[in-house]
């Protein structure tokens, strides 16, 4: 039965010794996997910091189901319990959690409260702080064995959805030493860590004594695997059973039947600076907008394997389309300013090389705008060269690729951070009236319908501005081997390997 396909990330190639010494690699976790019921994965990109959970690594122990969180996320965004079974809203500023009885840590100690809350200070007391703390104040305190209270500085509508970060999961006490935090042998999931192999691999046991289903597969074998055209090859020759992102460039030489494509929760835009230059006059933004196709870019860029973005929220969240639907978001579309006629408007042009895909839109994009009459300069680095350039407001114009949901699974504070005055990642330079008393408005609602219909209206205000011109949804492209069941396909990818994933011929 064919199935549904979808995201896309090109990496660098790398010489063909390579990838075949990592094919070696593989081929003993495939022989190993046939007798055992273990699964092989290889993934993009080596740890960045240890397997800290409070870093970005943590969505690799969230992706392998050793490490949990208090509550998860369900398809819309709403929470759901994990290790919390339930909470409740005492005020605006005070939660109170119930800590799910009977779970031990992967060294045999049970959870409660305490262990709970050490995991959480440690997070808030950690330097950098998790992101998803950022501006935010919390106040942990026990109560009794399997009680925790949450005390907010501010009111926090969102605080369940922000305990669902993997950078908030919950470790034993041992795991937290003077030199870090080590995750192995110290998580409550259905998978325990039994070795780590520097930046080559990594090796997790089922744990036997998980509170919940056991899991089905006997464990994984990781493999760190940063080449694309390598991961392909690992999936084609069936070395691998689950592969991470498979780029778009490769994906034909594979097996159209082993191809998941999922949407994410990233676009990529491209934002005018409104503060100076040019398109400080929204008539000259809109005539940009104007000049955009979309389809081309998808079309030779992604080989089609993106979606056309019709607005800052891509499909990976199933409300955003409908509500775009509503006559208030349209009369608010409408208020955009008219396209002004441009001759030998100049105009610079920046994108990063980090993601391959990039360079390749910034050409393309010149060539539409330059049909339409500007000059176009391009300045195209590595990430870390050009980031503070594009905050300073150095560009006129400036490609990136940008997550919208960041680790909440809410859009609120993405539009916060890029489309306020006081935003940290302001590279439009916005400062709009409406378009902050939109975002303040979505911002004090409660998680569901109301919050939904707010936060679509927000975006319109965006939109409104021409501050920023969406170009597509970005899809992750996951490898899956024919024997491979129930593996998940996240678009926030946070799971991969569950405790329902196995192999098998059915």
């Amino acid at each position: 039965m064919n199935r549904l396909r979808k995201k896309t990330l090109a990496l660098l190639a790398i010489p063909l010794a390579g990838t075949l010494a990592l094919s070696g690699c593989f081929s003993a976790a495939a022989e190993q996997a046939g007798s055992t019921g273990r699964i092989s994965v290889a993934h993009m990109q080596p740890p960045r910091s240890g397997l800290s959970p409070l870093s970005d690594d943590a969505f690799k122990l969230s992706r392998w189901s050793t490490a949990e969180t208090l509550v998860t996320l369900d398809e819309s965004g709403d929470a759901q319990p994990a290790l919390a079974t339930s909470w409740e809203r005492i005020d605006d500023l005070v939660w109170e959690f119930s800590i799910r009885k009977g779970v031990t840590f992967h060294n045999g100690q049970p959870l409660g409260a305490a262990s709970v809350a050490n995991s959480l200070q440690r997070a808030i007391d950690s330097t950098p702080v998790p992101r998803i703390l950022n501006g935010t104040a919390l106040d942990v305190e026990v109560l009794g064995e399997h009680g925790l209270r949450i005390t907010t500085a501010d009111p926090d509508p969102l605080l369940p959805q922000r305990l669902s970060s993997p950078q908030l999961a919950i470790f034993a006490p041992e795991a937290y030493t003077d030199s870090g935090v080590d995750p192995a042998g110290h998580g409550t999931g259905p998978f325990q860590i039994t070795a780590v192999d520097g930046m080559s691999g990594a090796t997790l046991d089922r744990y036997e004594d998980y509170w919940g289903d056991k899991a089905a597969a006997a464990g994984i074998d990781v493999k760190f695997v940063p080449d694309g055209t390598a991961r392909t090859a690992a999936l084609r020759t069936g070395e691998a059973d689950i592969v991470e992102a498979i780029p778009a460039g490769q994906a034909a030489s594979v097996d159209q039947e082993l191809l998941t494509e999922v949407p994410m929760p990233r676009t990529n835009t491209l934002y005018l600076n409104t503060a100076k230059g040019p398109f400080a006059d929204p008539a000259v933004r809109a005539a940009a907008r104007e000049a955009i196709d979309r389809a081309a870019i998808i079309q030779s860029v992604y080989e089609n394997r993106a979606d056309r973005a019709d607005g800052l929220l891509g499909p990976a969240l199933p409300y955003a389309a409908g509500l775009r639907e509503t006559e208030e978001y349209r009369q608010l579309l409408a208020q955009r300013a008219e396209p002004a006629q441009v001759q030998d408007v100049e105009i610079t042009l920046g994108t990063f090389t980090d993601r391959a895909e990039l360079p390749e839109v910034a050409v393309i994009l010149q060539q539409q705008l330059e049909a339409a009459g500007f000059i176009v300069k391009q300045d195209v680095r590595e990430y870390q060269y050009i980031e503070a350039d594009a905050l300073d407001g150095a560009f006129d114009a400036f490609i990136l690729s940008r997550a919208t949901v960041l680790d909440s699974g809410d859009p609120v504070a993405y539009f916060a951070s890029d489309f306020t005055c006081e935003g940290g990642f302001a590279i439009a330079q916005l400062c709009d009236k409406d378009v902050e008393q939109a975002i303040d408005r979505a911002a004090q609602n409660d998680a569901g319908a109301k919050r939904q219909q707010q936060i679509m209206l927000a975006e319109a205000r965006i939109l409104g501005t021409d501050a920023a011109i969406p170009l597509l949804h970005e899809r992750v492209i996951q490898g899956e081997s024919p024997a491979v069941h129930d593996a998940a396909q996240d678009p926030r990818e946070r799971e991969l390997v569950t405790a329902q994933t196995r192999l098998g011929s059915e």
